[in-house]
């Protein structure tokens, strides 16, 4: 069974800016512009699709971070074509200051859970995002 996905997605950052909010730790709110179309992930066999998006750069520290920002379950080919305007769902927080001009990929993750046999996950990696230099006190 074929579960390449013919993906379309559009994924401009509408508004990001850094929050000293949880000291030592900062933090980043998100304003996101997703556009996807998952339809070709639906087969006779589909029982859901779950999708989420993360961020993932690298730091001295760790050569892979990933921050889930956002996720939703996907029940029918229907609703597999969606357009949002959703703040991150999840806190993008690092350990430390790591985040102030931080370039990262934004990585569109799927699970094909099927109603019978095995399930299959793949991503969509995006590059080219940057945060803010500066931040707030919120």
């Amino acid at each position: 069974m074929d579960h390449n996905c013919s993906c379309i997605l559009v994924l401009p950052l509408i508004d990001s800016h850094l929050i000293m909010r949880y000291l030592p730790f900062m933090q980043v709110a998100i304003t996101l512009n997703i556009s996807a179309d998952l339809q070709s992930l639906f087969t006779w066999n589909t029982k859901q699709v779950f999708v989420f998006l993360a961020a993932e750069y690298s730091t001295p520290k760790n050569t892979l971070n990933q921050v889930s920002l956002w996720d939703r379950i996907i029940p029918t080919k229907e609703e597999a074509k969606f357009s949002v305007k959703p703040k991150n769902k999840y806190k993008f927080i690092d350990q430390g200051s790591n985040l102030r001009g931080r370039d990262f990929n934004m990585t569109l993750h799927w699970h094909v859970m099927p109603k019978t046999g095995k399930m299959f996950a793949d991503k969509l990696v995006l590059p080219g995002f940057r945060l803010p230099e500066s931040y707030s006190y919120r």
